[in-house]
């Protein structure tokens, strides 16, 4: 998997030359436009998504689209179902186009390696967005353009505790985890940075005594509460990987007749506009951010990696963590 503290700067071949291909038939929308500024060539981009199965990944969907369009870029576009053989199956045609570069947000992390060799013996660099992968040659890649999880889940960790002092919580912590889709980077590295917090600070006081994936959907968020409450109605905060999951869990606290953000602290990762909303309403507590508007960065990545010019082998988003008491000030600028 991409080491998520390395730096290292990287060289990338110029894709291969040659005419564009006609537009075969898309799962969705594609940006088509015949040239780019200064009468060079359009840069043809082919771009597979996971699915659209929560607002942050909706609002990204969006960046990317008008991104490509504002730098007139001919996308060719495909929403993956939250299926990895449908994401596979999308990269292959684009290999087949002979688009110049090939980005994608992986559903998992895993079972990459074969598609990936034959994008790069087209000699079609490929750029991720969002997600890491494993794989056995980072040469298969070029760059990641996305956020560090790891870091999403010790600053979440770290926001716990300052809500714990702020609502003047003593004895046992007692917390239920609502994971993302198994598998997949977010979920396994924000996972991961919230138990390091633990480990190294609260090993007497706080356990995360249930866990399971929610799919970062609603509807999951919503159903994986309820059992929760059922199995463990002692527990005392919540953290979920992602709003929509947390937006859904508050259904079933309410329906518990539990008080959210009161009896059950909320700390989730995210921070779409429903987040914020039900922040500036009391029932989630603090929202560490995880920013999805990558498509400038992405379409500024690809005029390089296209042009051959070097590129950070990981670049980040900037992103911000915030309390409850920072929602109602923070709501209106909000953008997704």
């Amino acid at each position: 998997m991409l080491s998520r503290r390395n730096f290292l700067t990287v060289a990338v071949g110029v894709a291969a030359a040659g005419g564009l291909t006609a537009c075969a038939k898309k799962d969705d929308d594609a940006s088509d436009s015949s040239s780019s500024s200064g009468g060079s060539k359009t840069i043809s981009l082919g771009f597979s998504q996971v699915g659209s199965e929560s607002g942050w990944r909706s609002a990204n969907t969006t960046s990317v689209k008008d991104a490509a369009k504002e730098a007139g870029y001919n996308l060719k576009f495909s929403d993956a179902q939250q299926k990895q053989e449908n994401q596979i199956s999308a990269i292959r045609s684009y290999i087949a186009q002979k688009v110049d570069v090939i980005a994608f947000s992986p559903v998992v992390v895993t079972g990459w390696d074969a598609i990936l060799k034959e994008a790069k013996a087209a000699k079609i660099p490929v750029v991720l967005t969002d997600r890491s992968v494993e794989t056995s040659d980072e040469s298969l890649y070029v760059t990641l353009v996305g956020s560090d999880f790891t870091d999403e889940g010790r600053r979440a960790g770290k926001i716990l505790e300052k809500v714990l002092e702020k609502a003047g919580h003593k004895g046992p912590v007692k917390i239920a985890q609502l994971e993302g889709t198994t598998g997949a980077a977010p979920a396994i590295e924000r996972a991961k940075g919230f138990k390091e917090v633990m480990d190294a600070d609260h090993k007497d006081d706080w356990k995360i005594v249930v866990s399971q994936t929610g799919d970062f959907t609603r509807a999951g968020g919503k159903q994986v509460m309820a059992a929760f409450l059922q199995s463990n109605p002692d527990v005392n905060v919540l953290f979920a990987h992602n709003d929509d999951m947390a937006i859904g869990a508050i259904q079933s606290i309410e329906a518990a007749g539990k008080k959210p953000g009161k009896d059950i602290l909320i700390v989730s990762i995210d921070g779409v506009k429903d987040g914020f909303v039900a922040m500036s309403e009391g029932k989630i507590n603090a929202i560490v951010e995880c920013n999805p508007l990558l498509g400038p960065q992405l379409m500024d990545t690809v005029k390089k990696v296209k042009n051959g010019e070097k590129v950070e082998r990981w670049i980040k988003t900037k992103e911000g963590d915030f309390m409850q008491d920072q929602a109602k000030a923070a709501l209106p600028s909000r953008k997704y």
